[in-house]
C-alpha cells in the first residue's frame, strides 16, 4: 500500500485536486500537499516503509519454518528455508510491479483517498485536542 501511495504522489498531478479544493471536496487540500511533497512522500513510503515491511516479511517466512522445523534441522528443511525466501521475494517483487502499475493510472483517486483519510484523522486529532484543551475565553 506504500508502496502504492508513493509512486501515485510521483505520478500525480496538482490541477484536478485545485478544482476539487475550490469545492471543498474534504482532503482535496491534503491531496495537493501530497503532489507538492512528492519527493519526500516517495522517500518515506517507497524506501523507508516499503523496503522495511518487504524485509521482515522475508525474516518472519524464516522465523515461522524455523519455529516449525522442530529441535534438529535437516537437509529438506534448508531447501524449505531457501523456497519460502524465493516466495516471499516474488510476492514482494511482483506486487510492487503490480502496484506501480495501478497507481500511475489511477493516481487521482488514490491520492483523493489518501488525502480524506489524512482529512480525518486531523478531524480526530481536532475532536480529541478540544477535550482537554480549556477555553481560554472564559
Amino acid at each position: 500500500m506504500f508502496d502504492i501511495l508513493g509512486v501515485a504522489a510521483t505520478a500525480g498531478e496538482e490541477a484536478p485536486f485545485h478544482a476539487m479544493a475550490s469545492n471543498r471536496v474534504p482532503g482535496a487540500k491534503h491531496a495537493i500537499w501530497l503532489v507538492r511533497h512528492a519527493d519526500g512522500v516517495s522517500t518515506f513510503c517507497n524506501d523507508l516503509v516499503g523496503d522495511v515491511v518487504g524485509t521482515l516479511s522475508g525474516a518472519l517466512g524464516v522465523a515461522l519454518l524455523l519455529a516449525l522445523r522442530g529441535p534438529s534441522p535437516r537437509l529438506g528443511e534448508t531447501l524449505a528455508n531457501t523456497l519460502m525466501v524465493a516466495l516471499i521475494a516474488a510476492v514482494t517483487v511482483g506486487g510492487k510491479a503490480l502496484g506501480k502499475s495501478f497507481a500511475i493510472t489511477k493516481s487521482t483517486t488514490i491520492l483523493l483517498v489518501t488525502g480524506k483519510i489524512l482529512y480525518s484523522l486531523e478531524q480526530i486529532r481536532m475532536k480529541f485536542r478540544s477535550l482537554f484543551v480549556k477555553d481560554k475565553k472564559r
